[in-house]
């Protein structure tokens, strides 16, 4: 049996998310109907984590065995004949049989994309949150700094929470090793480091800070809502188009 590090890209937006469910279109669904096709293996690839539907990858990872002799990247170009053009494998490597692309996962990176201007391109509206109202991002900067270190983000996690979402103890502390916002030309994206986030946490981030450049909450305030563990206290969940999972370290 041969194990399988899979490396692969996806535009969300005609996905019900990552994992597989009954009579919907999902990633995972779609590879693992790929490498059935290729392979004549029935597997289950498990990705490093599930994202939501509409939410994108640049570098999602998946593990899978197989028995297959095909040649890895002979096995990368016959999963992309088959595979929808809106998921590609970029690569497919043999790590080593203790690998598992949930489970040995170090950090993750996510990136989030706000359209500033005041009107949208069509062709950018299914990959950004489009917000041209006013905005203090200097404040917006300084709240995402807030949330360096190690919390408990209870007060950023889905109200039900998808227990087991990372394989990872039902503990909600995480570790953040970069929060900034950043300006590139039209667009203000939320860059993130971690090593590893709650159902909704980019997202509800997101929402918290988008207040703070409101003026509704001040940039000490994350801090307090880090502190109640009470998911009433931060901001919305912004839509999920904005939201691109950037890497996963090993």
């Amino acid at each position: 049996m041969r194990n399988l590090k899979i490396t692969l890209a996806y535009d969300g937006s005609e996905f019900h998310g990552w994992q597989i469910q009954p009579g919907l279109a999902t990633v995972q669904g779609a590879l693992a109907a790929a490498i059935a096709r290729v392979t004549g293996e029935a597997v289950l690839p498990q990705g490093s984590g599930r994202t939501d539907a509409g939410v994108h990858a640049l570098a999602q990872v998946a593990s899978c065995g197989i028995q297959s002799p095909i040649p890895a990247p002979n096995l990368a170009l016959a999963l992309n004949d088959v595979l929808p053009a809106s998921v590609r494998v970029l690569s497919v490597e043999e790590p080593g049989p203790e690998f598992h692309a949930r489970k040995s996962a170090r950090a993750k990176s996510y990136r989030y994309r706000i359209h500033r201007g005041a009107i949208c391109p069509p062709f950018l509206a299914r990959y950004v949150y489009h917000h041209p109202f006013p905005l203090d991002e200097d404040a917006m900067g300084a709240a995402a700094g807030a949330i360096l270190g190690e919390h408990d983000f209870t007060s950023f996690a889905a109200v039900d929470p998808e227990k087991g979402r990372d394989d990872e103890p039902a503990s909600n502390l995480r570790t953040i090793f970069r929060s900034v916002w950043e300006r590139q030309q039209d667009e203000l994206i939320y860059m993130v480091r971690g090593t590893g986030f709650l159902h909704h946490m980019v997202r509800n981030l997101v929402g918290t800070f988008l207040l703070v450049g409101k003026g509704s909450l001040a940039p000490d305030d994350v801090r307090r809502i880090l502190r109640a563990c009470n998911r009433s206290t931060a901001g919305p969940t912004v839509p999920a188009q904005g939201l691109f999972l950037v890497s996963v370290e090993y």
